[in-house]
């Protein structure tokens, strides 16, 4: 009796593909890639057992881009490659050689770690450069891609797979079909799709940024769980592998979507992605950094209770960032500025967030929003409106300098008193409940060092910052 064969599979170039024209300047165009990208990963390992009329109960795992299933025989996996090759063949032509397929079969024989590593190994062999095929120094001419892409697929309620459809998928008819929803099953592909809506239609990013207090402005959350990829690596078996990716993937499409549903966030905030182990979201600025926070809680009570029992940090906590754009700002562009901050934050630390070009400790967040509440409050009875914030984030900007000498420091520090006193002229019917705000805001935001220097906390900049961007 034969062994059971392991097929790995992973999209390889989608990235590359987002970014190019047209999506990188049309955001309907940008969007229906995404969501082209995220459907095909689901739909290609369910296409495969139903080309080999296997049942989908032999579906391992499909997500980020990556999908295992189980086959029965060699004759079964000989097919699957098959039909791969049929697949890249045809994503190759589409995207003009940006994404392909590259796969590795094995059979699931030893230790589960070994097993992995063939896997691992076959699919980087598979990703290796291949000869030049005939053709392939003539004048490049782009696939019209951008047109053939079906637009809705977010609000689709079914998504279909062909050879025959210019991009494989197709909202009506198919070889195959499956139905889209919330709740995952064997038969249903689950997708996180909220969007904040403006009538029927999806609202734009101008309108979201119109939709925010303050300033008028929209922005990208990002988020991905810390060392995942370390996780699954850990795992002692495929059925752990499984349970895992399964576990994780559930967890943040089931409270992304919750989140969305809330009133904060229900007509601001609109889902991107929502995967395996990260996820993307954007809306009214002023609306992420309170998602950030919430969904990074229900995360730790997640890893408190269901990864217990797992050793080590790995996978159970959580970074992100947030990137604000202007209301004309395209979602590719931003796309890429949230990359390159979530980045920064990974270098950082772990565990952590960015925000207003500061890396904060979740519990540094959570009084940087205290600290901006203290700060907008003391300034409604000051009447200072956005001048004076911002006349003292800039000073203590210029405080924290690396190349200001000491004289410059006495300077600054001066200025900072003088500005620290202009907050005491204010003379109202609650003066002692005032100055005790007062006293505490400066007490939370800056001080002396032993060495004489004037230095704000981090959460205290991003606090000021915080509170001149919702000034109305």
């Amino acid at each position: 009796m034969s062994a059971q064969i392991l097929l790995q599979g992973r999209l390889l170039g989608a990235d590359e593909f987002l970014l190019s024209a047209p999506a990188d300047k049309d955001n309907r165009a940008f969007e229906a890639r995404l969501w082209w990208v995220a459907l095909l990963g689901d739909v290609l390992p369910r296409a495969l057992l139903a080309e080999l009329q296997l049942p989908p109960l032999l579906l391992g795992s499909a997500g980020g881009g990556r999908f295992l299933v189980i086959l029965p025989d060699n004759a079964r996996a000989a097919a699957a490659g098959e039909f791969l090759d049929k697949v890249s063949e045809a994503l190759e032509r589409f995207t003009g050689g940006v994404v392909r397929i590259a796969w590795s079969a094995t059979e699931n024989l030893g230790d589960w770690t070994v097993v992995r590593k063939r896997l691992q190994d076959g699919t980087r062999a598979s990703q290796k450069t291949h000869a030049p095929a005939a053709g392939f120094f003539d004048p490049f001419v782009p696939a019209p891609s951008g047109d053939s892409i079906p637009r809705g697929l977010r609000d689709a309620t079914g998504i279909g797979f062909s050879l025959d459809f210019p991009a494989l998928l197709g909202i009506e008819g198919g070889q195959h079909r499956w139905d889209l929803g919330r709740q995952a099953s064997l038969e249903n592909i689950s997708l996180t799709r909220h969007a904040a809506r403006n009538g029927d239609a999806i609202a734009s990013v101008k309108e979201l940024a119109k939709r925010a207090k303050g300033e008028k402005l929209w922005g990208m959350l990002r988020g991905e769980i810390d060392d995942f990829g370390t996780r699954i690596r850990r795992a002692q078996s495929v059925e752990e592998h499984v349970q895992l990716s399964m576990l994780y993937k559930q967890f943040l499409a089931g409270e992304i979507e919750l989140l969305c549903s809330q009133g904060d966030y229900f007509q601001r905030v609109t889902v991107l992605r929502a995967d395996t182990a990260d996820f993307a979201v954007y809306g009214s600025w002023d609306a992420l950094p309170g998602f950030a926070r919430e969904l990074q809680r229900v995360f730790a009570v997640f890893a408190e209770e269901n990864l217990k029992e797992l050793p080590g940090g790995e996978a159970k906590s959580i970074t992100m960032a947030t990137t604000l754009a202007d209301p004309g700002a395209a979602i590719a562009r931003v796309w890429q500025d949230s990359v390159r901050d979530l980045e920064i934050a990974k270098a950082s630390d772990k565990d952590c967030f960015y925000m207003l070009g500061e890396v904060l400790e979740w519990k540094q967040l959570n009084e940087a929003a205290e600290l901006k509440d203290t700060v907008v409050q003391l300034n409604e009875e000051f009447r200072g409106g956005k001048q004076f914030l911002s006349q003292l984030r800039n000073l203590y900007k210029k405080a924290e300098t690396p190349g200001a000498g000491p004289a410059d420091q006495e300077r600054l520090m001066a200025r900072a008193v003088r500005f620290q006193r202009r907050f005491a002229r204010v003379a109202n019917r609650k003066e002692r409940e005032f100055q005790k705000l007062r006293s505490h805001l400066m007490k939370e935001m800056a001080g002396r060092s032993q060495r004489g220097r004037l230095k704000l906390r981090p959460e205290g900049l991003v606090a000021l910052e915080w509170a001149r961007l919702a000034e109305d």
